[in-house]
C-alpha cells in the first residue's frame, strides 16, 4: 500500500516557524520517521510539500494514479480552498487530514476546515504524532479491507 504524503503552505519552514506552535521537528526529520514507521507497517511513502494551491490539486488528483491514500496536512488551505475540497471529494482513494496544532483551539479563522466533510477523517493537536497515528490508520484499514466480510 503507498501512501502519499502531501504538505501545504509554510510546511517547509517546519522547525523554524513558530517553534513555540510547531515544534523544532524540520520537514525532513518528519519525512524519514515517517518513511521508517511506514516501512514497520509495511507500507510505502512518497512525500511532496508545496506553497502552491494548484500543485496540491493536483497531488490529490494523481492519487488514483500512483497512491492507495494520503495524508494531507493543506496548512492554510484547510480552511479557504474549495478547489482542494474538490480534488478530495474526486480523488477515489482515503485522504486523512492532519494538523500539528489543534485548530479548533486556535483563531477563530483557523475552526472551520473545508476538508474534514470530505476527508475520511481528521486527526489534529498531536504534533508529529498526528501524521502518525495517520498511518496507523492506514496499516489497520488495509488489514480490516483484507478481510473479507462474511455478511
Amino acid at each position: 500500500m503507498k501512501i502519499l504524503v502531501i504538505n501545504g503552505p509554510n510546511l517547509n519552514l517546519l522547525g523554524t516557524r513558530e517553534p513555540e506552535l510547531y515544534g523544532s521537528l524540520t520537514l525532513d526529520a518528519l519525512n524519514r520517521r515517517l518513511r521508517r514507521l511506514a516501512g514497520d507497517l509495511g507500507l510505502e511513502t512518497d512525500f511532496l510539500q508545496s506553497n502552491h494551491e494548484g500543485e496540491l490539486v493536483e497531488a490529490v488528483q494523481s492519487l488514483r494514479r500512483g497512491a492507495d491514500g494520503a495524508i494531507l496536512n493543506a496548512g492554510g488551505y484547510t480552511h479557504t480552498s474549495v478547489a482542494l475540497r474538490d480534488a478530495v471529494l474526486a480523488a477515489d482513494r482515503p485522504v486523512v487530514e492532519v494538523h500539528l496544532t489543534n485548530p479548533a483551539a486556535r483563531e477563530e479563522f483557523r475552526r472551520v476546515s473545508l476538508l474534514a466533510g470530505a476527508a475520511r477523517g481528521s486527526i489534529a493537536g498531536f504534533g508529529p504524532l498526528s501524521y502518525e497515528l495517520a498511518l496507523w490508520w492506514f496499516h489497520r484499514h488495509r488489514a480490516y479491507s483484507d478481510q473479507a466480510d462474511p455478511n
